[in-house]
């Protein structure tokens, strides 16, 4: 019985473990030893080479978007047992195949210790089989000049989440110094962390955030939970992610990366997403993982000016603007927006504009401009009411029908052109996630919002309905020079 209790242990520790226990590491003063070698992965380097090396095989059999040409900025990879998120992880070979380092900053959730603010490692050193990563001498500034983050030893010998990534990175990346920090639950972080590390983010680091997803739902509940966290990541919607019950054990971290995505400028692609049913794992009871990149850099021209995004609050009050105008062209009583709210000088910006009404998450409308010839509160309230009542694709909305609609709004950057040498060369270009499309061919022409990728993720099928959209055969974009623009998209979700 004993070994029976003991094997289930071991098994839901690697699973994700979220229990305190006691674990005798052989711990020096200067060095950080391994500790989870031989039970979240293999404990000599051959076998840790092997099985790193088998994973990363298999992610060339998996279908992958095409990746943009733009600078890595940071990942978000699991910590979990190999056999049950290595493939996950195996994913970010995907970002760092061309990519190397001087430094990496790993922001890791903590399990153990139930501390306030971040922990950062006073060694000089972290062990793992492949070798010693040397501590980068601003961890110690950080962890000296800044009230945020100590030494807490118990931390450094229990944690697993900043140790379990750290093989990955040392097969990919070679030589690098490590900035190792463990953070507490506290969301009042997120602010002071980003403006701590801001001075620290150049073209020679790598942020890395160590986080699984949901724990222990069953498969289809996981599924369920975790594509709607992604979604919220991939959004850099902070603060829905922020009040989601069992998305992310990272998520501190996670916060802290989207708060400095959206001051930079970084965009996130999707690598790879499991759960462990989908491994080696009851699908009774799973953990998910996602490994996600976030790209930016100079040659992201094309993006939402990082200094000028529209705010939370702002956009809250763009939807309910469409709603009261949809309503009092119905003669229904509706929400009001403050007109002081409205005076908000930010919606005088000229920029293209979509509206979108949907009906149990069915398409019930959607018109907008691509130029910018109209202030964002003109265009807010003119596609509000051309897609209630004025889209070909739909009968006119009907008054009984606007307590059931749900609207996004879509704010858009000015339209680029997309040089590209052939059908291969396009297919490279586009960011899948990112760019909205604008495709044309004499008269014809027909675009897609980048939240259009959620059903059509491969950029075959994407251009091909764009094909269909705009009445040439689908496989014109194979054949034909067509005029391709890109544009990418600032949206907003009503909040029920």
């Amino acid at each position: 019985m004993k070994q029976i209790f003991s094997l289930f242990f071991t098994i839901l520790l690697a699973l994700c473990p979220m229990i305190l226990l006691r674990v005798d590491a052989a711990n020096a003063d200067d060095v950080r030893k391994p500790v989870y070698a031989g039970s979240f992965y293999p404990k000599t380097q051959s076998e840790l080479t092997s099985i790193i090396e088998q994973l990363t095989g298999r992610v060339k059999q998996t279908h992958v978007q095409h990746l943009p040409h733009t600078s890595l900025k940071a990942l978000i990879m699991p910590h979990a047992g190999y056999i049950y998120s290595g493939l996950t992880s195996a994913h970010i070979s995907l970002a760092l195949k061309e990519n190397q380092f001087k430094r990496v900053i790993v922001m890791a959730p903590d399990h153990r210790v139930r501390f306030k603010g971040g922990a950062i490692s006073d060694v000089i050193a972290y062990e793992t089989p492949l070798g010693l990563i040397p501590l980068n001498q601003d961890a110690t500034m950080l962890r000296n000049n800044n009230h945020l983050f100590q030494a807490i030893p118990a931390s450094d010998r229990l944690e697993h989440s900043v140790e379990v990534v750290l093989p990955f990175l040392q097969y990919f990346l070679k030589n690098f110094e490590l900035i190792p920090i463990v953070l507490g639950q506290d969301s009042d972080l997120v602010d002071r962390v980003s403006a701590a590390l801001d001075p620290l983010i150049d073209q020679n680091t790598l942020l890395v955030v160590s986080s699984d997803l949901s724990h222990y739902l069953s498969y289809q509940e996981a599924v369920a939970r975790d594509r709607e966290t992604i979604k919220l990541i991939l959004n850099l919607d902070a603060g829905k992610l922020l009040t989601r019950e069992n998305a992310a054990c990272g998520r501190i971290p996670i916060l802290v990366l989207i708060n400095m995505a959206r001051r930079h400028g970084w965009q996130p692609i999707l690598l790879h997403y499991s759960n462990s049913g989908d491994t080696a794992g009851d699908r009774s009871r799973v953990v998910g993982y996602a490994a996600i990149a976030f790209y930016g850099g100079s040659s992201m021209q094309n993006s939402i000016d990082p200094s000028q995004p529209l705010k939370k609050h702002q956009g809250q009050a763009l939807m309910r603007l469409a709603r009261q105008t949809i309503a009092e062209r119905l003669g229904k009583k509706s929400i009001t927006v403050d007109p002081e709210t409205l005076a908000d000088s930010a919606f005088q910006d000229h920029r293209g504009t979509f509206v979108t009404l949907t009906i149990n998450k069915q398409l019930r409308g959607c018109i907008g401009n691509l130029d910018s010839t109209e202030s964002i509160l003109a265009g807010i309230k003119r596609n509000a009411i051309n897609a209630a009542f004025h889209d070909p694709r739909f009968p006119s909305l009907k008054a009984h029908e606007l307590d059931r609609v749900d609207i996004e709004v879509s704010i858009l950057t000015e339209p680029h052109h997309l040089e590209y040498r052939d059908s291969k060369d396009l297919l490279a270009k586009l960011r899948v996630n990112v760019d909205g499309v604008i495709l044309s061919k004499g008269p014809a022409n027909a675009t897609f919002l980048p939240q259009v990728w959620e059903q059509l993720p491969k950029p075959e099928q994407f251009l091909s309905h764009l094909c269909m959209k705009a009445g040439l055969p689908a496989d014109d974009w194979k054949k034909s020079r067509l005029e391709i623009l890109t544009y990418q998209v600032q949206y907003f979700e009503e909040e029920k």
